[in-house]
């Protein structure tokens, strides 16, 4: 099969529009992905209190997002590669409204949980959407720094989910922040639609639309049989399965159980936790952008970022609470590190598989995530609740321990040498 060379649907389009409608648009449902994904965070006590969740139905209820968010990740990475980002995230935003709008109306566990998998679901094409695009229309040596503006949108949707849901919650409650949300995703999804150019295909015998699901799953086989892939690919994942974990729910709480900070006060330390990401994806993707002019690759940034960021995570375990708000920026910038695995993919696997190659990836994260978020609460969950319905501090300690633990033997197993085989992908024309 002949590799499909992709070119404008217009004939010259520039930069700067290029980047108005393409990477604004789907920046926007990164944003968007974002603040499904911790706005549970800011309202994770009012939702217990509500519906009387112990801590193990608080994470699971918000990590089904992560699991169905996992489970369609091999689908979309074929969807993404055959149909394009654009038609993909437009459909996928509606479920995505559909299960916003179903939290708001529902008053159970069960319907709670069923509403938070539709977000899943329909935020699962978000990032990895914006990511191919970017493969698509922007050089490859400049994915690290384009990559890293795309996910500041992500960053600006998690920042959105602590002082201003804070605010909408005390004055609307939860459930009318879930109805907003709802609107604005219908609203992004005609945006994608209705101003993102298309692609066309030339230069090809066979176009994505014309081969088979059968010979695009086996070029998935070929990623998951690369070895470079499970070198860089697993420390990727376990790290930022902690950090989304954090930051999508435990953080607030170990703020208030060990650090004593009150509800106002969770939400402004959260805010600069992603202050923190959102100032640490823009140095580190135009950090390792300029490095590779000095032959240092991106991978080596990343593996820089995350061993920094392991040490941060030490401090938490040792209860470091009077340095609590430096320690949440300094977990947000550095947490960031492993966002640029997609770069490093985008640069090393051709382009017809960059959509696959990048969402395997996400799917290993958020499989992660699920895992990682459930289990620190069944950890917690312990030791007995104490009064006021907050959770023993030695609960928090003995799940950052875990958790710290199985990063080190990820990290471990990323730094033993590699020895490079002649079945790796390299780029084609």
């Amino acid at each position: 099969m002949t590799v499909p060379q992709y070119q404008d649907a217009s004939t010259d389009l520039s930069r700067r529009r290029i980047v108005l409608t393409v990477l604004v648009p789907f920046g926007l449902g990164y944003y968007l992905s974002y603040l499904y994904r911790t706005v549970n965070i800011v309202i994770a006590k009012p939702l217990a209190t509500d519906l009387a969740l112990s801590a193990a139905d608080l994470g699971f209820l918000t990590s089904v997002y992560f699991i169905v968010f996992a489970a369609f990740q091999t689908p979309l990475g074929v969807l993404l590669d055959r149909y394009g980002p654009r038609r993909v995230q437009a459909a996928l935003l509606l479920f995505a409204a559909a299960g916003g709008a179903l939290f708001a109306a529902s008053d159970n566990f069960l319907l709670l949980s069923l509403a938070r998998g539709l977000i899943g679901l329909g935020a699962s094409g978000c990032l990895m959407a914006a990511i191919k695009a970017n493969v698509l229309w922007f050089p490859k040596e400049r994915l690290p720094l384009v990559n890293g503006l795309t996910a500041t949108f992500g960053t600006l949707g998690a920042l959105s989910g602590t002082v201003p849901v804070e605010m909408l919650y005390g004055a609307y409650g939860w459930r009318t922040i879930f109805v907003i949300l709802s609107v604005i995703t219908i609203a992004v999804s005609v945006l994608v639609i209705w101003l993102v150019p298309e692609k066309i295909i030339v230069g090809s015998d066979e176009s994505p639309l014309q081969s088979s699901y059968k010979s695009q799953l086996h070029d998935l086989g070929k990623i998951y049989s690369s070895p470079f892939f499970w070198r860089v690919g697993v420390i990727g994942f376990v790290h930022n399965s902690v950090f989304l974990s954090y930051q999508a729910l435990w953080m607030g709480p170990w703020l208030r159980d060990v650090a004593g900070q009150s509800f106002s006060a969770v939400a402004e330390t959260l805010l600069w936790f992603n202050i923190g990401m959102f100032a640490g994806v823009l140095f580190l993707g135009t950090l390792a952008d300029r490095l590779q002019k000095f032959g240092i690759k991106p991978v080596a940034v990343m593996g820089s970022g995350i061993a920094l960021s392991l040490g941060i995570q030490c401090l938490f375990a040792l209860e470091q609470v009077a340095i609590a708000t430096p320690l949440c920026f300094a977990f947000g910038f550095l947490g960031s590190s492993p966002l640029l695995v997609f770069s490093i993919f985008g640069q090393t696997f051709p382009s017809h598989l960059a959509g696959r190659a990048n969402t395997a990836q996400n799917m290993l994260s958020f499989i992660g995530a699920f895992a990682a978020q459930w289990g620190i609460g069944a950890i917690i969950n312990m030791w007995p609740e104490q009064a006021g319905g907050l959770y023993d501090p030695a609960g928090h300690r003995a799940a950052l321990i875990t958790v710290i633990a199985i990063e080190l033997a990820a990290f471990v197993f990323f730094l033993l040498p590699f020895k490079k085989n002649g079945g790796e992908f390299s780029e084609r024309g």
